[in-house]
């Protein structure tokens, strides 16, 4: 069984990408103004199909919707637009959405009841943007205070009413996006011990000493965790907010990440290879590196293939070559689960600043990795 299927999508550097409900097809973005619609094929590749060419920067970060079918793009225009497939046609139609900012929308997210949407930008707000079927258009509500700078990453709570972001201002924090508009009444949590009205600041954490490059909420939503450019893996528990397990390690900022279990995540960035992070206790302890490429987990030659090489080449050969040990040949940008079994994941995607979509097989990877638990 392989652990992992990869395909050079660009030459250039993917900013952002997403699949539909059944991974038929994908939404991707590189280094220009348009996004792509991309097609998977019998043999398992996937192919250009359509070009969704409205913004006028570069697009910053791209989301589909597999229940409604909707896609999200925001970019450094500072615009987003949400696309929808017009049945007769078959082509996908624009629709503005009024974020109202001044700086670059940076990046989105679909609430995971896709009635509601989360841009962030560098105008030192979150935008949550929502349908008003009076007047036909896409509208949103700005999260200011105490946001400070950039906001590079959104996610939602499972229960569709609480998100979490992650800026440039060392902060991860975690708000109520509760709608009147249409009608929020969120279940109590410890997350939220009361219902709060909209933009009610839930959380605050202070704990990196750099961007907060990634931000993920567990599959049950009990945790949180997140990435930065220290490279730092922070998790919190929402029944015990005030301990933060942490983690430095020593290595190249992360940019991701996601979760394998409620016991486990996985982080992408720097470095060009995902990691398995496990939460042992109140502590994060290093896991695995999950990139076997034709070398042992720990990325070196055996001793005995080191020395078959030196017999039949007459020597040691020196490796002058610039190709990386890696499957990424360059930073991972983004992670995207991509299938799960209830709470446990099966199947992940990486893509990067190489260009390179990578889709993850878990059960192969724990079969290749021995001792690996996930």
């Amino acid at each position: 069984m392989a652990t992992k299927t990869e395909q050079q999508i660009f030459t250039a550097p993917i900013s952002g990408h997403g699949f539909n409900h059944d991974m038929s097809k994908m939404i991707i973005s590189d280094s220009t103004r348009s996004s792509y619609i991309f097609k998977r094929e019998s043999n398992g590749q996937y192919v250009q199909e359509a070009e969704l060419a409205k913004h006028i920067e570069r697009v910053l970060s791209v989301d589909w919707a597999p229940k409604t079918n909707r896609i999200v793009t925001c970019a450094g225009d500072r615009n987003a637009y949400v696309w929808n497939l017009d049945a007769e046609t078959g082509e996908w139609k624009a629709s503005l959405v009024l974020l109202r900012i001044e700086r670059a929308a940076t990046y989105v997210r679909w609430s995971p009841n896709e009635d509601r949407f989360a841009v962030g930008s560098g105008a030192r707000l979150l935008s949550i943007c929502y349908y008003d079927e009076e007047h036909d258009w896409w509208v949103s509500k700005h999260i200011k205070k105490p946001i400070r700078s950039t906001i590079l990453c959104v996610d939602w709570h499972p229960n569709n009413y609480i998100v979490a972001i992650g800026s440039c201002d060392f902060k991860c924090r975690v708000f109520s996006s509760a709608l009147k508009e249409l009608d929020d009444k969120p279940e109590v949590s410890p997350w939220m011990a009361k219902l709060s009205k909209f933009s009610t600041l839930l959380a605050e954490f202070d704990t990196s000493d750099g961007w907060v490059h990634g931000v993920k909420f567990s599959p049950s939503g009990d945790k949180l965790a997140w990435v930065s450019h220290d490279s730092s893996i922070n998790v919190v528990d929402m029944n015990s907010q005030d301990k933060v397990s942490r983690i430095v390690m020593a290595s190249l900022p992360l940019n991701s990440v996601i979760w394998g279990s409620e016991s486990s995540v996985i982080c992408g960035g720097h470095d060009c290879y995902p990691v398995l992070y496990n939460l042992v206790g109140d502590n994060v302890v290093f896991g695995a590196k999950l990139d076997v490429n034709n070398k042992k987990a720990d990325g070196n030659v055996s001793a005995m293939a080191r020395f078959k090489m030196m017999d039949s080449r007459g020597g040691a050969e020196k490796d002058n070559s610039t190709k990386l040990d890696t499957t990424h040949q360059n930073a991972i940008k983004e992670l995207r689960v991509t299938k799960t079994d209830g709470s446990q994941l099966k199947q992940f995607s990486s893509v990067g600043r190489d260009g390179k979509l990578v889709i993850w097989d878990v059960d192969a990877l724990v079969a290749a990795i021995q001792g690996l638990k996930i």
